[in-house]
């Protein structure tokens, strides 16, 4: 069977009073959300992909391994090698962390292109926590014993359902650089199903929208956020998340300067190494337009680019995608501004513009910077 580095998943039928009709593509690497409102459907999906259930009118293959398909052929969920983890740890409390972690691992070794059990504990941080019993683990070490479980069993794809929505603030701060780093590191892909966007955002590479037990849309991350058409580009606090290469640290002003496809930011935070890559995020509110070249300013960031798109999203506002580049085939950015504001300009589609970036959220830490 030919590797073709695709997640191929499409499901129709009714589960109770529920009717699924889903049909996504996406890559066989990094991770894959499925995003929406509570109820439209995306754990369904998930239990789908996992085989635990079986909707006639289903297909489902990974990287060229068909699971389901519609000629009856269906694999079972012991055959699916997948590693699940839930909202809920679910660890055994009379096992050790040790033997929690080992609980799913294959007997009689495992081939050479496993997860070895040193590299888990080194990736998740749990050299302390091996002889500690589940009952003395807070919430956010237990999903990481949980996650750790579910990767020792050495799965071809891991599924992931709302991981954080059961854990306070602290402790989803403490489990969200695990995840990063496991998508990271390409260990293997990951379908993460979640209803908050800020971990979508910071997560996720490919997003599936899912409405009322439909997709209506998937694509890279910024794409769909991008995508005027799509509800997300149209929220109060739209925003476009990109990943950025480092290119250089001033020290002594602390800012980071950062490439992106089409232009370059810069915004205070802490030090990162040339080459690093770092998510950042730019909020449509945060972005304003000139139709020339702005003098000196207290903003630091003026970027040329080309508006794309347009779409009043109510009596005395619109948001504009812009292209960023003097060509405008760069990554795109929103701007949400006044109808007054547009009408003044007199902007119009394809027009060049100054895209003025007041504030850059970056990484981890969401360092937030006013420039």
């Amino acid at each position: 069977m030919t590797a073709d580095g695709a997640i191929r998943a499409a499901f129709r039928g009714a589960v109770g009073k529920f009717f699924l009709d889903a049909a996504f593509t996406a890559p066989a690497r990094g991770v894959t959300a499925l995003f929406g409102p509570s109820g439209c459907g995306k754990t369904t999906v998930l239990r789908c992909v996992a085989g635990l259930l079986r909707l006639p009118d289903g297909f489902c293959s990974i990287d060229g391994e068909v699971w389901q398909d519609k000629n009856n052929a269906f694999a079972p969920t012991y055959r699916r090698p997948i590693g699940y983890v839930f909202q809920e740890p679910s660890l055994f409390p009379h096992l050790t962390v040790r033997r929690n972690l080992l609980y799913g691992a294959p007997r009689g070794g495992v081939g050479a292109r496993s997860i070895a059990f040193g590299d888990v504990v080194d990736l998740l941080g749990a050299a302390l926590l091996l002889d500690r019993s589940p009952r003395n683990l807070s919430g956010g070490e237990r999903q990481r014993v949980a996650i750790g479980r579910a990767l020792l069993s050495q799965p071809k794809l891991l599924l992931m359902d709302e991981p954080l929505s059961a854990l306070d603030r602290a402790a989803k701060e403490e489990i969200a650089p695990f995840i990063e780093r496991l998508r990271d590191r390409h260990l293997l892909p990951i379908v993460y199903v979640s209803h908050d966007i800020a971990e979508v955002e910071r997560l996720a590479d490919h997003v599936v929208l899912m409405e009322k037990g439909r997709v209506i849309a998937s694509g890279p991350l910024s794409d769909v956020e991008s995508d005027l058409s799509l509800p997300l580009a149209r929220a109060f606090d739209a925003g476009v998340s990109l990943n950025g290469v480092v290119e250089a640290y001033d020290a002594d002003y602390g800012l980071l300067t950062l490439s992106v496809r089409g232009g370059r930011v810069v915004s205070p935070a802490r030090a990162g190494a040339v080459g690093e890559t770092r998510r950042i995020r730019i909020a449509a509110r945060d972005v304003s337009l000139a139709r020339e070249r702005p003098g000196p300013s207290s903003i630091l960031n003026v970027l040329p680019a080309r508006l794309v798109s347009v779409r009043q999203v109510d009596l005395n506002e619109i948001v504009a995608a812009l292209a960023l580049g003097e060509e405008g085939v760069g990554e795109r950015l929103l701007a949400r501004v006044t109808r007054k504001s547009w009408e003044a300009l007199e902007l119009a589609g394809g027009a060049p513009v100054y895209a003025q970036v007041k504030a850059v959220a970056l990484g981890a830490a969401q360092d937030r910077a006013e420039e």
